[in-house]
């Protein structure tokens, strides 16, 4: 499927095969699985799309029968039909703030919203509560916005009904809000703009200048009418964090913000430092400071540039394996890395290291705008290498700090006058990309007559 479908594109296509039960769509798979009431009905949409072109969202999409006999949901309802009114969004690619601001411009345009809870776990994931009239309201946005980007290429929703029928708001703040109680605090309300991306363009990359949002267009099939709402809504200035910052920003949430340290665990006690960490973690934020703890084994603390940096850092390092172990990666309870109880590591270094001057962070000043956020994948990027890297010296490195060689090399054209080389590294998994990944980041390669030349990952 191409990357608009959201749910209402699929239930409008296959509805004519028969009753659609359930939906859940796999956006950066660019697939789906639809569940209808009866075997007949699918083996007519995968018959028919056999035969003749079956278009979603004007292409072309293609159809099997899925080894699952029922779509898992959350609720685990035994109705195969049932809703709730109160829908669980998971955030998948958060690479800009999520707020009940962004949830409310996003979600309440389509239906009327009145209570929004944001909680980070696994990632980032909130609940939306509709009036309690039925369950209609809940499921017309389900389908409007199921697999849509918040933002132009990032935040992509995932939406299924929640288990809870009621939230309970105790404060009306960044990650809770109720609707229905506007004493509790009072704050301007926005619209925002809808497939695809809902929002448009993010206002601000984390380090720029801040700008409003769009306006949701007129025109919009998702857009209700029977109420006008303002226009815009728009958001201060995000800075790379500063004490003066910190404060400033702590104030126009009206609460402390979130940590920016993320606690890692899991970690191979013998082949993880505070390097191996720091190569990891810099793809998704500025590395301050990194500390093992000694009282529990495998487990670090990481003070990144900011809160949001945690946030990618948790949506896509959470669960991936790093030298065959599994990584566990949350928001830690600590406003800061102290170094305190420093011991050495199995390797010989440091348990504590200090990143925040290392030229090596990258999103800071003018060139973290071309940083693109990506999960593990089995192919890796490098670039900054010296011109004389040849494929048999990577080979070579990767059997001196055992990792798994990789299996394909490609280089790119250089441009006329560069003194650096870039291309790409194609491993057998994801897995043996992340390993690379770990001790090769960064690796200084000494060339005659230079200095040493960092190669990036």
């Amino acid at each position: 499927m191409c990357d608009a479908v959201v749910e209402a594109d699929l239930v409008e296509a296959l509805d004519k095969f028969g009753n659609i039960c359930y939906v859940m769509m796999m956006p950066f798979k660019r697939q789906a699985l639809v569940e209808f009431d009866g075997v007949e009905s699918a083996g007519r949409c995968v018959s028919r799309g056999t035969r003749e072109a079956v278009c979603v969202a004007e292409q072309r999409a293609f159809f099997n029968f899925s080894t699952s006999q029922r779509i898992t949901r959350p609720t685990n309802a035994d109705d195969p039909a049932g809703g709730n009114k109160v829908l669980l969004l998971s955030i998948q690619n958060p690479l800009y703030p999520i707020t009940t601001d962004v949830l409310y411009t996003v979600c309440n345009p389509v239906v009327n919203v009145q209570r929004i809870v944001i909680f980070k776990r696994n990632g980032i994931q909130a609940m939306v509560e509709y009036p309690d009239r039925s369950v209609e309201d809940a499921q017309r946005a389900k389908l409007a916005l199921n697999g849509a980007d918040i933002y132009a290429g990032c935040c992509t929703l995932k939406i299924e009904y929640a288990r809870p029928n009621r939230l309970n708001v105790v404060r009306n703040d960044n990650s809770s809000w109720d609707y229905t109680k506007p004493f509790l605090l009072q704050r301007e309300r926005g619209t925002g703009r809808q497939r695809q991306a809902i929002l448009g363009e993010h206002p601000s990359n984390g380090y720029g200048s801040h700008c409003p949002l769009l306006p949701l267009p007129a025109n919009s099939r998702y857009r209700r009418r029977s109420k006008e709402a303002q226009d815009m809504i728009s958001y201060p200035p995000l800075h790379p964090k500063t004490s003066h910052s910190s404060s400033s920003y702590s104030s126009f949430l009206g609460h402390s913000p979130s940590s920016s340290v993320a606690m890692a665990s899991g970690l191979h006690p013998a082949k993880m430092n505070c390097s191996c960490i720091f190569n990891l973690f810099c793809l998704y934020g500025n590395v301050e400071k990194v500390k093992f703890m000694k009282s529990v084994a495998g487990t670090a603390l990481v003070e990144m540039g900011d809160e949001y940096a945690v946030d990618r850092a948790v949506t896509h390092l959470h669960g991936v394996k790093v030298f065959g172990k599994k990584l566990n990666v949350c928001v830690s309870k600590q406003q800061a890395v102290i170094p305190s109880q420093v011991f050495e590591l199995a390797d010989g270094s440091s348990s504590y290291q200090d990143f925040s001057l290392t030229r090596n962070n990258r999103f800071s000043g003018a060139q973290s705008s071309r940083n693109i956020i990506q999960p593990p994948a089995a192919v890796l990027h490098f670039y900054n290498a010296p011109p004389t890297l040849s494929q048999h010296q990577l080979h070579e490195l990767c059997t001196e700090r055992d990792v798994l060689p990789f299996t394909k090399f490609k280089l790119f054209d250089a441009k006329s006058g560069s003194k650096t080389l870039s291309g790409l590294l194609e491993f057998d998994s994801k897995t043996e990309a992340v390993d690379a990944l770990t001790v090769l980041n960064h690796h200084q390669i000494r060339i005659p007559s230079r200095y040493p030349a960092d190669t990036h990952l």
